[in-house]
């Protein structure tokens, strides 16, 4: 089965300094604790994707507009109090496999090498419309 790892970040439920205020060892680590997790997976077979996604300064929202025509606007506005750090996709045998490396990835190293402790939402990715439909 495979299992969508959702890296949400709140500043406001974060429990840990912004990054623009850890020491360059502190993201070094916790950047290596990632690429060590995504090799660990990858050995395991375990790993289909994993991706950490650009500020949010560079979201925009997109919706359909008049004949399918893209309308855009810059986002996540001011209001937001979350967004999506990063994902993995992994493909793992049952869900607590999945709880598993979901809580590997929230005790990424933070300030002081402490573990964040950070939310990761895991979800499982549907193989088709249920069968209901």
């Amino acid at each position: 089965m495979k299992y969508m790892l959702l890296m949400q970040f709140s500043a406001e439920n974060a429990g840990f300094p912004d990054l623009s205020t850890w020491t360059p060892e502190e993201i070094r680590a916790h950047i290596a604790f990632m690429g060590e997790t995504n090799a660990m997976l990858k050995d395991a077979g375990e790993l289909v994707d994993a991706q950490g996604l650009a500020g949010v300064d560079t979201a925009r929202i997109v919706r359909a507009g008049s004949g399918g025509a893209p309308v855009v606007t810059e986002g996540p506005f001011p209001e937001t109090k979350e967004f999506l750090a990063g994902f993995w996709v992994v493909d793992c045998e049952t869900s607590a496999r999945a709880d598993e490396i979901a809580a590997h990835i929230s005790a990424a190293p933070g300030p002081g090498g402490k573990p964040l402790n950070m939310a990761i939402e895991a979800r499982q990715i549907m193989a088709g419309p249920p069968e209901e439909f």
